[in-house]
């Protein structure tokens, strides 16, 4: 299976990175291991959580989907195997975003007791700071982690352009390290907010790219198309903002390359994330071995330009 590489990192992944959000959330840990062992068995090799998954659930207090994969990661024995991604900053309880260092120090040791590794092998920036502290702050943590071989590489995720540039130019101008990837919100219904400034940003900047909501929660598949749709699933009341003209225009859209490939919208959906020059690994979370399969075609689905040329124009923001 093809590689990329992560930024400017050392690290070399498959073209789909696993949303794993949904563990001890949606799917219970027997399921995610179902769903772990596919995704690799795939030849797929990325894992990207956060210390923050699933909090949000009832019961739950964080730190839920990393303990799934740590418990995964012990079992098969396979640590080298896979690149683990997961994230800092987001409300654990504290009442705040938090990006200072003597916070990060602290998480940083909570995450790799429930990953049950030594090593984050790319470790992100979830929210920027409530208060906006100077990011050179946050950069000396990383700094110090990486230093002590407990984080291999750094990344950001839905900071401004504003901070994300400050953030680079204080890692050339110190010598910390830099940010080589970056995490935004992009799907063929959400792309004006990437497209716009950030995209130019991360190509000049060699960020590799990769997407949350690459299925906009669900929507890209099809699942979604009337209001009468909306209570298959957790999700589903967050779908009504994506029923209109435009929306239903790109499922059409998707309908007919699927039909042409004989495969689902999801895999085009993905499939057309991936062919963007600046996309590394769009992330996509599944709860199913159907669903997963869904995913994982992506990887060897070359859409032609007549296929990229449709789903444009019917996802055209301009």
């Amino acid at each position: 299976m093809e590689k990329r590489q992560l930024g400017a990192s050392d690290l070399y992944v498959a073209p789909l990175t696993l949303g794993c959000n949904v563990f001890g959330w949606t799917i219970n840990e027997q399921q995610s291991f179902e769903i772990l062992d596919g995704f690799v068995a795939a030849g797929c090799n990325l894992l990207d959580t956060a210390d923050v998954y699933s909090r949000w659930k009832p019961g739950n207090t964080g730190g839920e989907s990393e303990t799934i994969i740590g418990n995964w990661l012990k079992q098969r024995g396979n640590r080298s195997k896979v690149i683990v991604a997961t994230k800092v900053g987001a409300d654990m309880g504290q009442g705040k975003k938090d990006l200072s260092k003597a916070y990060i120090l602290k998480a940083v040791e909570a995450s790799l007791q429930r990953l049950q590794t030594d090593y984050i092998d790319l470790y992100q920036t979830h929210w920027d700071d409530d208060t906006h502290l100077p990011v050179e702050e946050t950069l000396e943590a990383y700094q110090q982690l990486v230093k002590e071989g407990k984080v291999r590489w750094i990344g950001a995720s839905n900071l401004s352009t504003e901070r994300l540039l400050a953030s680079l130019e204080a890692s050339k101008k110190h010598g910390y390290p830099a940010y080589q990837t970056f995490q935004p919100e992009y799907n063929l219904y959400a792309r004006e907010g990437f497209e716009k400034e950030m995209e130019g940003i991360c190509l000049e900047n060699r960020l590799g790219v990769i997407s949350y909501f690459s299925l906009a929660a669900g929507f890209l598949t099809g699942k979604y198309r009337s209001e009468s749709d909306l209570g298959k699933s957790v999700r589903g009341g967050g779908m009504n903002k994506y029923l209109n003209p435009r929306g239903l225009e790109i499922l059409d859209a998707l309908d007919t390359v699927a039909a042409q490939h004989q495969t689902t919208p999801a895999t085009v959906a993905l499939a057309w994330l991936m062919a963007r020059p600046s996309v590394t690994a769009p992330i996509a979370s599944a709860t199913s071995l159907t669903q997963l399969d869904s995913l994982t075609k992506a990887v060897s689905l070359k859409l032609n330009d007549e296929a990229i040329a449709l789903l444009n124009k019917a996802s055209n923001w301009q």
